[in-house]
């Protein structure tokens, strides 16, 4: 993997959602969410990142991923793709045509589906999902039948045994994963929370948070940050501070 940037070590999800207290759906609906979505991709031309999307692609259509690449911006396309070996094939044919600069699988497809999609995209940095952050030791017991830990491991080297790029996985993992499988395998963190972030409904784990100066410290390649920045009231110099961050914790 090439040295990132602390530019490029952040990745910005743009998770946009139509409103859900109008009537109307034409008033705040799929439409005005694009319009959102690039209007904000432009806001943070020149910064270097990268923008997430995933559920307005399915809402969009691949065209989006284009659309996002001429404000300037990398796309995280984290569809968390998940199916048998020839329907991930055609995803990844798909993709290839739009050129993200990542996209996720869901290392419960298996070796032999995650293996085909990485097939087909040779230039896309395949990611994958080992377990949600959202999920806590009694989810994966019941789920998985082990610990949050031991599942993130096991899923990993299913993933690993796929030759893909990465992993995504909690924070807290991340110096588990480094001493497993060291430097061959890029690290990437979601539920990031800036210590300066004040953030309304959260439904992330926040046992399993770290700022992004712990998380790059522990071993992340990537941190993913969203509502800290889009419910910044400038989410540029939010940007620019969690770059600086990610700068010092470098250092």
């Amino acid at each position: 993997m090439k040295t990132l940037t602390p530019a490029e070590r952040l990745i910005v999800a743009a998770d946009f959602k139509p409103a859900s207290d109008t009537a109307d759906w034409s008033e705040r609906g799929r439409i005005k969410v694009r319009t959102a979505i690039l209007q904000f991709a432009w806001s943070l031309k020149g910064t270097g990142v990268y923008l997430k999307v995933n559920s307005a692609l399915r809402a969009f259509g691949y065209d989006l991923i284009d659309e996002i690449h001429s404000c300037g911006l990398k796309v995280f396309a984290d569809l968390k793709l998940f199916d048998i070996g020839e329907t991930l094939a055609t995803d990844g044919m798909f993709l290839r045509e739009a050129k993200p600069e990542i996209v996720t699988t869901v290392c419960t497809a298996g070796v032999k589906a995650m293996q085909v999609l990485k097939a087909e995209l040779p230039d896309t940095e395949v990611l994958g999902v080992t377990v949600l952050t959202s999920l806590k030791d009694a989810d994966t017991h019941a789920m998985f039948s082990c610990s949050t830990e031991e599942a993130v491991l096991r899923f990993a080297q299913v993933a690993a045994d796929a030759e893909i790029n990465g992993f995504i996985s909690a924070p807290k993992e991340l110096a588990l994963l480094r001493a497993q499988f060291g430097v061959l395998f890029s690290l990437n963190a979601p539920a990031i929370r800036p210590a300066w972030a004040v953030v309304a409904n959260d439904d992330q784990n926040l046992k399993r948070a770290m700022t992004p100066a712990e998380a790059i410290k522990a071993g992340a390649d990537r941190i993913v940050v969203g509502r800290p920045i889009t419910q910044a009231e400038n989410p540029y110099d939010a940007v620019m501070r969690t770059i600086d961050e990610i700068a010092s914790a470098m250092a």
